[in-house]
C-alpha cells in the first residue's frame, strides 16, 4: 500500500479528526516523518499543513475513500459503536486499525491500578462517554483483526484544547490561587508526543496483546502537578482545599476521583517516556502563543462567586 522514497517505506495513514489536540498532533508527527496522511474531517477548522483532507462527516463518507488503500488506520475521533463500524466499512483496505479508546472504561470499583485483563463496564463518573467508548472496542476486537485498542489516562502536550494545565497557567500568570478538591489526589498523564511513538511502535512490531494500557508509569498528586504547572510558568502557586460540599469540577479541572492504570504492558515496548515537567514546560510555551485554542471554562467566576473568603 505504501511507496518507496528512496530506501525509506513511505506509508499512507489516515488519521480520524486531525484538526485539534490529540488527532492533530498524530496527523502532523506523521507528516513530519514523510508518511502520506490523509485526515478525515468535515472541514470546518483550518487543517494541517502537508496532510490531504478528506471533506465529510465520518457517519457519512460514501465513496470518498474508493481507490484509497492504507496501511494505517488512526481513530481518534470515534466515540460510539456506529462510528467505528461506518469508518471500517467504508475504508475497505487498511494495514492496521489502532483505536484511541480511554481508561474511562473501567468501573471505578475495579482494584487499582486498573489492568487490561480486568472486565470493563460502564464508570458511573464518565457515563456514557466511557460506555461508549466500551461498545467501539468490543466492535473492533470482534470484527477486525487487525485492530488495537489503546487506553490513555489524561492525555496532556501540544495543542490541549481542553481547560486543564492551561487552567493552571492562567492562574500562575494571574497570581490567582488554586482550589482543589484535594492535594493528594492521584493523576496520570500522557503526552501525545509519547502516544504516537507508541502507535508507531504498535504499527511495526504487531505485539500479540490487542489491547494497551499507556500512561506514564508514575503518577503524581494534584499539589505536585500544580506546582509543576506553575514551575513552568515561573511561579510558586497558593493551594487551598475546597470545602467537601462542593463539586469539585464546579471549581477545578478533575474529578475528585482516582483514576490510575496499570500501564506494564505498554513498557515492555516503550519504557521511556517524556518527563513531565518537560511535556508541560512545552505545553505553557504553546499555549502562551495560542491561548484562543483552548475551550475555557468559567472557573474563576465559579470561585469568585462562591469560594473567595472561604
Amino acid at each position: 500500500m505504501g511507496e518507496e522514497r528512496g530506501q525509506i517505506a513511505v506509508r499512507n495513514i489516515l488519521v480520524t479528526g486531525g484538526t485539534v489536540f490529540v488527532s492533530r498532533f498524530t496527523a502532523e508527527y506523521f507528516a513530519a516523518k514523510g508518511d502520506n496522511v490523509f485526515v478525515l474531517n468535515r472541514g470546518n477548522r483550518p487543517q494541517p499543513e502537508d496532510v490531504t483532507p478528506i471533506i465529510c462527516d465520518r457517519c457519512a463518507i460514501g465513496t470518498r475513500f474508493k481507490g484509497k488503500a492504507f496501511d494505517l488506520v488512526v481513530d481518534v475521533s470515534a466515540y460510539t459503536r456506529a462510528d467505528a463500524e461506518k469508518l471500517v466499512t467504508a475504508i475497505g483496505d487498511f494495514g492496521c486499525y489502532i483505536f484511541i479508546s480511554s481508561g474511562a472504561v473501567y468501573p471505578e470499583t475495579l482494584p487499582l491500578p486498573f489492568r487490561e485483563e480486568q472486565k470493563c463496564g460502564r464508570n458511573s463518573v464518565w457515563g456514557d462517554y466511557g460506555a461508549n467508548k466500551l461498545d467501539a472496542e468490543n466492535f473492533l476486537l470482534e470484527n477486525v483483526g487487525n485492530a488495537y485498542i489503546v487506553r490513555p489516562p489524561y492525555l496532556y502536550g501540544r495543542y490541549e484544547n481542553l481547560y486543564r494545565a492551561p487552567y493552571i497557567f492562567d492562574c500562575a500568570d494571574m497570581g490567582q490561587p488554586v482550589y482543589v478538591p484535594r492535594e493528594d489526589l492521584p493523576l496520570q498523564f500522557f503526552n501525545v508526543y509519547d502516544l504516537c511513538r507508541f502507535i508507531e511502535i504498535l504499527y511495526a512490531v504487531r505485539p500479540a496483546e490487542s489491547i494497551f494500557n499507556v500512561g506514564d508509569p508514575d503518577t503524581v498528586t494534584v499539589g505536585e502537578w500544580v506546582r509543576i504547572c506553575f514551575e513552568a510558568a515561573g511561579k510558586s502557586p497558593e493551594i487551598r482545599i475546597a470545602p467537601k460540599d462542593y463539586f469539585a469540577r464546579n471549581y477545578f479541572c478533575f474529578y475528585d476521583m482516582d483514576y490510575r492504570l496499570d500501564v506494564s504492558r505498554m513498557r515492555r515496548l516503550m519504557p521511556d517516556v517524556k518527563p513531565l515537567a518537560e511535556g508541560i514546560r512545552e505545553e505553557y510555551e504553546w499555549y502562551k502563543t495560542s491561548p484562543d485554542a483552548v475551550l475555557k471554562r468559567s472557573y474563576f467566576e465559579y470561585i469568585n462567586e462562591n469560594l473567595c473568603g472561604r
